[in-house]
């Protein structure tokens, strides 16, 4: 495993991106800063933004972490439960056949904003998704969030670790935009992560494992589509997450920032092609992909027939003439690899590309003979 704790590097944001205040007085920043990459003994807090969480596969993705040589704390609200309504909690009615949220949305704000300004601690990572991250973002104080960023970076650390997916793609795009830093999109404790207790316990090699320490501890990450649907190459800084994430953000205060120059990662789950469809006609019509360099998607898991999706991908995204690779290995279902969203990446879809991960005992995984693969330039090690 690399652990290098290389910190801070500058991300190039798209040439025309807008520099204009947001609401709330943040502004959209044309670079991002990268993360600093994780080291044994490192101290990481798991809040629940979203949804509600099992203790249980709680507790088991935690001693994954912990197993990885982090120091893991689970923030103080994590396993609160509320519904979508008024607290019915503090009357203590809180009603199972309601959807649930894991508490209040101040609550599920504090603790992920407590664990951002705290210098001790070097990464937030969420607990799962489900919904409700968009909830939390009118309860944050942005400026207090930038000042605790500035201050990461003035003691040469590097800016936090954001990391989470599924709906943790609203939480992606605000602190993206007005932080400006990368942030990490993969599994998360109490799903994917919590499945690699075997493999961390009896040190098996295992391809979403070792993904995972590329990209917070530090390494090359390189990732395989399954095919093409516009042949090119393509480079720029990674944009993008939960296709319906990206287009509840448009019209807020928390939009993404355009396409222009990124290279468009998407990916979703348990939405039928005409939604799929309706919701790229969207974020087309608004303009949010002019000027985008290329796009990689992700899994689709329970989105319906994969050649029907592939004809929507292919005719509303294809009159952007830049390269398309299908089924990278990211997002729902238990292939979950990583991603920094923000960092400079590659996209081509016309060589056979080595998976640059080291597998414990065997070396490096073996060519895979795909038709393209998405890479993200590695930071290298070094002091913090």
């Amino acid at each position: 495993m690399n652990s290098g704790g290389s910190r801070a590097e500058a991300a190039d944001g798209p040439s025309g991106a807008s520099t204009a205040d947001l609401a709330g007085g943040a502004a959209r920043t044309r670079k991002a800063r990268r993360y600093g990459r994780l080291r044994p003994g490192d101290r990481v807090v798991v809040v629940a933004p979203s949804g509600p969480v099992d203790a249980a596969r709680l507790e088991t993705g935690c001693a994954v972490l912990r197993d990885l040589g982090l120091d893991t704390v689970v923030a103080k609200h994590a396993l609160d439960l509320v519904n979508l309504g008024p607290d019915h909690a503090a009357m203590g009615t809180v009603r199972d056949d309601w959807y649930r949220l894991a508490g209040t949305d101040a609550d599920r704000a504090a603790d992920l904003q407590d664990a951002w300004c705290d210098p001790r601690v070097q990464a937030v990572i969420c607990a799962r998704g489900g919904y409700g991250a968009t909830r939390v973002l009118d309860h944050l104080d942005w400026e207090l969030l930038a000042a605790a960023t500035a201050a990461d970076e003035e003691s040469g650390r590097g800016p936090t670790i954001l990391h989470g997916s599924s709906d943790i793609t609203a939480l992606h795009a605000a602190f993206g935009a007005r932080l400006g830093v990368t942030t990490s999109f993969g599994p998360m404790p109490t799903g994917v992560i919590a499945d690699l207790a075997p493999a961390v316990s009896q040190d098996m090699p295992d391809e979403r494992l070792h993904g995972l320490r590329a990209a917070l501890f530090g390494g090359p990450v390189t990732l395989p589509g399954t095919h093409v649907l516009r042949p090119g190459r393509a480079e720029g800084p990674l944009t993008g997450g939960t296709l319906s994430l990206l287009t509840a953000l448009l019209g807020t205060p928390y939009a993404p920032p355009p396409a222009a120059g990124h290279i468009v990662f998407l990916e979703d789950v348990t939405e039928a092609p005409y939604r799929v469809d309706r919701m790229l006609v969207q974020l087309v019509q608004s303009g949010w992909f002019d000027g985008a360099a290329g796009i990689a998607l992700g899994s689709w898991r329970d989105c319906g027939d994969p050649a029907e999706l592939d004809a929507v991908f292919t005719a509303r995204l294809g009159p952007l003439g830049v390269p398309m690779l299908a089924g990278v290995p990211v997002g729902h279902g238990p292939r979950q690899r990583t991603l920094e969203l923000g960092a400079p990446a590659v996209l081509d879809t016309g060589k056979v590309h080595k998976v640059h991960i080291t597998v414990p005992e065997t070396g490096p995984d073996p060519a895979v003979p795909d038709v393209g693969a998405l890479t993200l330039h590695a930071l290298p090690g070094g002091s913090r």
